[in-house]
């Protein structure tokens, strides 16, 4: 079975050297690496470009996450793609126990990893995205215990694609990611596609990296987080959210935005979440056209989408 691994890079410092670094020492080597730099204005990518192995693709501003992604995947012909983010430090089997998870589970085309903390390694950034009812996502076991049992089965609802490993037809059938995200929730929307086209997906304990999270975006509080992340969060759930459900939990989705409006409005970030909710309006009419297509292609029950979404009161 052939892996290639992608890397999205803007600007990654000598993070994204360590994350080198550290691909390549893996038990199990990549058959590709390709780092896709998004218009970087330091100098991480030019270094990258001399390591032997790795293939570098210069883009000529940053057209964000999913886009470069994307243009990444047309490079591929391995059987697998993984996904690595430049300020996530794998651990030596990383790919190894990935590649045997698929081996254990042939069924499967998506599975996730366990991130955990770069600066506080006992401890979990996560393994996998949660789907609330409302549309509200979080990380799985964020700042958890390493040790802890989080989910039964080893069963989520989408991998965080800062360490992910996809099938390239899974990923082709789906359309890859959505480019009209830019970035943030991008991994959630194409995993909640995945699983409407019946691609289920598992979290893997063994893969393990160590991950900084947003690096070179400010942080997951900074202004360019809360716009991307709460814009997109309201077109996954139009895009999404099977019919049956979607117009009962509607409500409950605007009650969410009203309530994180405040929230953010009390932070002193007001406006750029009512610029994220404006932005988000806006863009309704083409994410309504493309859950039209969505929708009439999903291939299972709007039962089992019920059964992956977290239904709990009090969030996380």
């Amino acid at each position: 079975m052939s892996i290639s691994v992608i890397i999205v890079n803007w600007n990654g410092g000598d993070l994204l050297l360590d994350c080198l670094a550290h691909l390549q020492a893996q038990s199990l080597p990549a058959d590709k690496i390709l780092l896709m730099d998004n218009g970087s204005t330091d100098d991480s990518a030019h270094k990258a470009a001399l390591i032997p192995g790795v293939t570098v693709h210069f883009l000529n501003k940053n057209f964000g996450f999913a886009k470069a992604n994307n243009l990444a995947m047309q490079e591929c012909d391995t059987e697998w793609v993984a996904l690595l983010n430049p300020d996530a430090l794998a651990d030596q089997d990383w790919l190894f126990n990935l590649m045997q998870a698929t081996q254990e589970n042939p069924d499967i085309a998506v599975f996730g990893s366990q991130q955990r903390l770069l600066n506080t390694p006992d401890k979990l950034d996560g393994i996998g995205d949660t789907y609330h009812i409302s549309g509200l996502i979080w990380r799985t076991g964020h700042e958890k215990l390493c040790n802890e049992h989080i989910v039964d089965n080893n069963e989520i609802f989408s991998p965080c694609a800062c360490a992910a490993l996809y099938t390239l037809s899974a990923l082709n059938e789906v359309g890859g990611f959505d480019e009209d995200f830019f970035c943030y929730v991008e991994d959630v929307d194409l995993g909640f596609r995945l699983q409407l086209q019946n691609y289920q997906a598992r979290y893997v304990p063994k893969a393990i990296v160590y991950h900084a999270g947003s690096a070179s975006t400010g942080g997951k509080h900074s202004d360019f987080s809360i716009y991307h992340g709460h814009r997109n969060l309201v077109w996954a759930f139009i895009k999404n959210m099977p019919s049956l459900l979607f117009w009962p939990l509607l409500p409950l989705h605007l009650t969410l935005n009203i309530i994180s409006i405040g929230y953010f409005s009390l932070r002193g970030q007001g406006k750029i979440m009512l610029k994220a909710k404006y932005d988000a309006l806006l863009g309704i009419p083409k994410m309504w056209h493309k859950r039209q297509e969505i929708q009439a292609d999903k291939k299972v029950s709007t039962f089992k989408i019920w059964s992956l979404l977290n239904k709990q009161i009090f969030f996380k």
